[in-house]
């Protein structure tokens, strides 16, 4: 079963103006905290660009969702000399036992939008593939 954190982390910047704000509309009770009012006014970006994600979801190249590589099915695309591409928005998880060299020799072309989870050296790898658009 995987382990799919509900909630990424991540850090923004804000400007004192911005910031206060947000600050004043969670002290009269719009919002119950900073978190919550910027969870909201991503999902409402989000939902405005839902005409943009949808049509990525009826191409061939991505999948949304989570995918999962152990090592078996790693082993198992090298034996069948197949190279697996990945596109993918949400979640990528390489099995802990996954070495590097074994990533590099498996997998093609990464591209995740989301997060990656992975053995650090693995992880460094796929974030530089990632990277390489």
């Amino acid at each position: 079963m995987l382990d799919i954190p509900e909630l990424e982390k991540i850090t923004i910047n804000l400007g004192p103006m911005d910031l206060g704000q947000i600050d004043l509309l969670v002290d009269q009770g719009y919002y119950t905290n900073r978190s919550d009012f910027i969870r909201i006014a991503i999902r409402r970006q989000l939902d405005s660009h839902a005409a943009e994600v949808k049509e990525f979801k009826h191409t061939q190249f991505f999948a949304f969702g989570a995918l999962e590589f152990d090592r078996n099915r790693l082993l198992q695309a090298i034996e069948e000399n197949v190279k697996i591409d990945i596109k993918l928005v949400g979640a990528l998880f390489i099995a802990k036992d996954v070495t590097r060299e074994l990533a590099e020799e498996a997998l093609g072309k990464i591209r995740v939008f989301g997060i990656i989870r992975a053995p650090e050296s693995v992880k460094k790898w796929l974030i530089l593939m990632n990277d390489k658009k």
